[in-house]
């Protein structure tokens, strides 16, 4: 379970970053930036393909020995598959005096190349979501808008320790019967399933979810006391139907819901570090990279539509925080572009590399924290011994 968790994680992770330094490799050579080396995955290089400088021909690279810096691309296939990366010719410094090199273009051109990844997350969303919408996927409906044979009840949220978490109920879950004392009833909206478990609370009942393709049958004992805005299972339900759209419908869909994804998740950015000063909690929403692949997998398992709309989520959340003006990401280096459009000279190299090397060692920090809470909150140490 854990080993497939991690593949999986892989494979979206490494889709999202390909995707995103793609854009920054087209845009830099449709403005005739040059790009040393545009890698599938991470180095040390497996084998890669470049065009010959001077004989014009195609030649084969095997290994990391070659540090390539010709004029034409090196296209590589690398050993770690997580994503890829490209060398922009002069994204470091230097070669300010050559025409094809990033440090020697005007500020506008720098910012699109910069800015050309978190557009292609963006894109990225866009298309899954249009997919899926076309193709077709469980919407959540207004009750009683619907067939009642095209209407199913879907776990929407779950509070933690209440007897439809700890009876093992996950968020995606579709009911479809409750049973009690041998006598059983289908579920066929939310109301069927709150008048069944309001009749048996204090009495064990077991309830017969669709968890994607897989069918299972779990227990439980509604509560007879509780806080009011739970209820006896403490989850909360919609009623969703299977709907698709026509491909321009789909297509237009798509952008909406990447607007109002967007906006969603700049809301809870802002709460999180409004956070951040107001208690010292960690929120229970902070999810690092060992939680993104819990959900992965928990998303994985309620279906392929489920998992693309995960994905195109990421998407749009890696775009939002590469874009932020934090130095070492994409919006820290176009904040360095405006100063100096601004101020009429570049910020001093070493000046920029030393606020690129605090944000990168801010974000490693970050990015350990949120992995301890992980590790915590999912129990992995526990899980992989479990291997042994």
């Amino acid at each position: 379970m854990i080993i497939g968790t991690i593949i999986l994680f892989i494979l979206v992770l490494g889709i999202l970053i390909f995707v995103h330094e793609m854009g920054h490799f087209i845009t830099a050579k449709r403005n005739g930036v040059g790009a040393y080396e545009f890698g599938f995955g991470f180095p040390p290089r497996a084998i890669g393909i470049v065009k010959d400088d001077k004989t014009r021909k195609w030649r084969i690279v095997i290994g990391s020995k070659e540090h390539y810096t010709g004029k034409n691309t090196l296209y590589s296939l690398n050993w770690i598959p997580l994503g890829g990366f490209v060398r922009i010719k002069g994204e470091e410094g230097g070669h300010e005096n050559e025409k094809d090199s990033f440090s020697a273009q005007s500020a506008w051109v720098r910012v699109k190349i910069l800015a050309a990844g978190v557009v292609m997350n963006f894109v990225l969303a866009w298309v899954l979501i249009s997919i899926v919408m076309f193709v077709g996927a469980p919407q959540p409906v207004d009750p009683g808008t619907m067939d009642k044979d095209d209407v199913h009840v879907q776990v929407q949220a779950m509070t933690p320790d209440a007897p439809g978490a700890t009876m093992g109920l996950k968020v995606g879950d579709e009911i479809v019967k409750g049973c009690a004392e041998k006598k059983c009833q289908k579920i066929s909206n939310v109301e069927d399933l709150q008048n069944f478990v309001a009749k048996n609370k204090g009495d064990e009942i077991s309830l017969t979810i669709t968890r994607g393709s897989i069918e299972e049958t779990l227990t439980t004992t509604p509560r007879v006391y509780y806080p009011s805005d739970q209820g006896p299972l403490g989850v909360s339900l919609v009623e969703v139907s299977f709907i698709s759209y026509p491909w321009y419908e789909a297509i237009a869909r798509g952008a909406g819901a990447v607007i109002n994804i967007t906006l969603t998740i700049l809301g809870a950015l802002g709460a999180l570090i409004a956070s951040l000063f107001t208690k010292a909690s960690v929120s229970a929403d902070l999810a690092g990279p060992v939680g993104i692949a819990v959900l992965t997998r928990q998303v994985a398992d309620l279906g392929f539509v489920y998992l693309m709309q995960f994905t195109a989520i990421l998407s749009i959340n890696l775009g939002i925080i590469n874009i932020l003006p934090i130095p070492a990401l994409d919006g820290g280096r176009i904040l360095f572009v405006l100063i100096e459009k601004i101020k009429g000279s570049p910020v001093s190299k070493k000046m920029e590399q030393r606020m690129h090397a605090a944000g990168f060692m801010l974000l490693i920090g970050l990015m350990l924290f949120v992995t301890v809470w992980d590790f915590l909150r999912f129990n992995i140490v526990e899980k992989i011994g479990n291997l042994f």
